[in-house]
């Protein structure tokens, strides 16, 4: 039978989470967007202040996902939401409970925090992960509209 465990992350992860990371932005056509490198990783996952966090999914000792996550606040609510910022399962073992077992560790992990919300978002066109989202009852947000600025346009808004 087989194993499946998932762990928090430690900087010995770094090279599999750097992995995991542009394996995802490959599925999702941005691996030019990836800047990480496993110096930055380490940086930031793993420096005694961090504000972000990973957890580490091995099936039989071997590293098949991911997930990377930090705490938000909701001021309506007064409370802490643990936000999901990027939740990944190697192809070849999706299918196996990987990405649920990950999801059910981020969900205690909210509850233990005193957590109002946990909450993630999904590219409108990953069918696949949106069908699995709803089927274990979570709800899509669609009445809302992210926004970002990066780069050059950040840069320009902070100075003017």
């Amino acid at each position: 039978m087989s194993n499946l465990v998932v762990r928090e992350a430690s900087s010995k992860d770094t090279k599999t989470i750097l992995k995991f990371i542009t394996d995802l932005a490959k599925y999702e056509k941005a691996e030019h967007e990836v800047l990480a490198t496993e110096e930055t990783i380490n940086k930031t996952l793993f420096a005694p202040d961090t504000h972000s966090y990973a957890l580490i999914c091995e099936l039989d000792g071997v590293p098949v996902g991911s997930a990377i996550y930090f705490f938000n606040y909701s001021t309506w609510l007064a409370k802490s939401g643990l936000y999901l910022e990027d939740l990944y399962v190697s192809p070849e073992f999706r299918g196996k409970g990987a990405g649920l077992k990950l999801l059910k560790t981020l969900a205690q992990i909210a509850l233990e925090k005193d957590c109002a919300r946990f909450e993630w978002s999904c590219l409108d066109w990953n069918t696949p992960s949106r069908e699995f989202y709803d089927a274990i009852g979570a709800k899509s947000q669609d009445e809302w509209i992210g926004y970002r600025m990066t780069g050059q346009t950040l840069l320009d808004f902070a100075k003017g």
